[in-house]
């Protein structure tokens, strides 16, 4: 199930990033922000904020796949193994873009919740089965 989960969370991230790039372009073009550097600024801050945070949930995904295929070069203990802290984007300063981006910035903040999350999970030690622990009992006895 973890390999099927991190195929369509890749799949999902993808998806977001292109249309970041896509909303964050249109937005970039309309007359308003063209106008207004501070407004130009404010839409290219954010801009990398939502690349980098959706970047670090790839980058994670990818490592996450090759851990799952058995490479030796992605261990548990890579930098890139860690999803890291998040990139929080400013909401005072997004009220000023459209909606349509608004939607991204808040959609890949919640993918790396999402992320920071399961990684939590896989991390945390696994209760063992019962049937783990009769075995444990079993190798115990030999």
């Amino acid at each position: 199930m973890q390999r099927a989960q991190v195929e369509n969370l890749y799949v999902e991230a993808m998806v977001l990033a292109d249309e970041a790039h896509a909303a964050f372009a249109a937005q970039r073009d309309l007359g308003d922000v063209r106008r207004d550097g501070v407004m130009q600024i404010s839409l290219a801050c954010e801009s990398l904020k939502t690349t980098t945070r959706l970047m670090h949930v790839i980058a994670w995904l990818l490592h996450r796949r090759a851990m799952m295929a058995g490479d030796p070069g992605a261990g548990p203990h890579d930098s890139a193994a860690r999803i890291g802290e998040p990139v929080a984007a400013d909401w005072d300063v997004c009220a000023g873009f459209d909606a349509s981006v608004r939607r991204i910035i808040a959609s890949s903040e919640r993918l790396f919740e999402r992320i920071a999350g399961l990684e939590a999970g896989w991390d945390a030690p696994q209760a063992a089965t019962p049937v783990q622990r009769l075995l444990a009992q079993l190798e115990a006895r030999l």
